[in-house]
């Protein structure tokens, strides 16, 4: 069984946890040590209910998967749109360009629906009938590129970002990822992890979280702090616990 060490800081921190949690327990203590000595941040994916070991680490593993983002193509041009610096939110038309703003229309989504059913450029068909594909984009840089006084004398098309997990349109991958980390992650602590059955948690994060809670680790972290007087108290009282129920 290795032997582990506490730095005065980590010490520190221990004793700001025992002190402050009501009734805290072996495995718990042991949880928030790993947690800080091994500076995980843990992530949930809220949408999957999905459990990450970092934010970087769920970016890393859904651009993989190709979950995050994907390139699409947009136009530009010779429909009239209405599209002003107040605008927020826009609704594009994937066939025209046409685009429908949420302060220069009393309905912009029905607007826009309504206008991809009858759109002549319209050509995918689902059982006959035109597709009802429509863009939404909240980006500033993406809403720019369609106020009137931006719009080219020529039609042109242009590569944007849709996002995976809203299907909105943003400027650049960056976009996207940023609209990811501000919406759809929530930071939870490593205890919260283990001690849940409302999410899963992520493969790589799982074997790293069974590899840490060994029996033989857990036995050596109690042999640490038993060898630091004030955490004497809660040593006793977990082996006493160890001992009732074996």
């Amino acid at each position: 069984m290795s032997k582990m060490s506490l730095t005065a800081d980590m010490q520190l921190q221990l004793k700001d946890y025992l002190e402050r949690t009501k009734h805290p327990e072996l495995i718990t203590t042991y949880l928030y040590y790993v947690e800080h000595k091994f500076s995980l941040e843990p992530m949930l994916f809220v949408r999957d209910k999905l459990v990450y070991q970092s934010t970087p680490e769920a970016i890393r593993l859904l651009e993989k998967d190709a979950k995050l983002w994907r390139e699409t193509e947009i136009k530009i041009g010779y429909v009239t749109s209405s599209v002003d610096e107040l605008t927020k939110k826009i609704y594009i038309c994937p066939f025209t360009g046409k685009v429908y703003g949420d302060n220069t229309h009393p309905n912009p989504q029905d607007a826009i629906y309504d206008w991809v059913s009858k759109c002549p450029e319209n050509t995918e068909r689902v059982g006959g009938l035109r597709v009802k594909r429509f863009f939404i984009s909240e980006d500033p840089e993406v809403i720019k590129a369609y106020a009137s006084k931006n719009k080219p004398k020529n039609p042109i098309t242009k590569i944007v970002f849709s996002s995976a997990v809203n299907g909105k349109l943003f400027h650049s991958k960056e976009a996207v990822i940023e609209d990811f980390k501000a919406n759809y992650l929530k930071r939870v602590s490593l205890v919260e992890v283990q001690g849940q059955s409302r999410f899963q948690i992520e493969e790589h994060f799982m074997n790293f979280i069974q590899d840490q809670l060994t029996e033989d680790k857990i036995a050596s972290f109690v042999e640490m702090l038993s060898e630091i007087a004030e955490f004497g108290t809660y040593v006793e009282k977990w082996l006493g616990e160890v001992e009732q129920e074996s």
